[in-house]
């Protein structure tokens, strides 16, 4: 799977595009659009994977919409579970906290795993805005922390990570 990231919006949050064989997932769609849509170039677009609804996450999203052969994963339709779409195979995993809509995409065959702003690299999302629980975030950080420590963290903002360097590098974690 090749992964582009496109930095969207004035607080520059990170669109991914999971590309495989001529089709891609969008994730988290912020804003600018045509940026997103020159980026995808030639791929068919299966689906858009919401990590949640903050504004500066899915600002593109409504472009999205009117596309009736994309198919939108995001919390309210999304049970902890495995998902296949296309040649895509990825789970879902309920991560409250930073909001009570986050979740995380893991797709474990190719070792990586969307996050959203539940963590970054050496701190982990903020609880302060409505709909954030300092309880729930700790009870997600347990649920991850599960995981392997091979796995590259793709965040919402700034650069990617690794589980097993934020197991021993980030405070959240400890």
């Amino acid at each position: 799977m090749d992964i582009k990231t496109i930095v969207t919006g004035y607080l520059d949050e990170n669109c991914y595009l999971l590309i495989k064989n001529g089709t891609c997932l969008v994730v988290d769609p912020g804003d600018e659009y045509n940026k997103i849509k020159e980026a995808i170039g030639d791929n068919k677009v299966l689906g858009v994977l919401i990590t949640h609804s903050h504004f500066d996450h899915i600002g593109a999203l409504r472009n999205f919409l009117t596309k009736r052969s994309i198919k939108i994963f995001k919390r309210s339709n999304l049970e902890e579970k495995e998902y296949s779409i296309g040649d895509f195979t990825f789970k879902c995993i309920h991560t409250p906290g930073h909001s009570k809509d986050s979740v995380s995409f893991y797709f474990e065959e190719d070792n990586c795993m969307f996050v959203g702003d539940f963590l970054f690299r050496e701190s982990a999302g903020r609880t302060d805005l409505p709909g954030g629980s300092e309880e729930e975030l700790k009870e997600s950080i347990q649920k991850i922390k599960e995981y392997d420590n091979q796995i590259i963290l793709y965040p919402g903002h700034n650069e990617r990570t690794i589980l097993g360097y934020e197991k021993e590098n980030n405070p959240f974690l400890k």
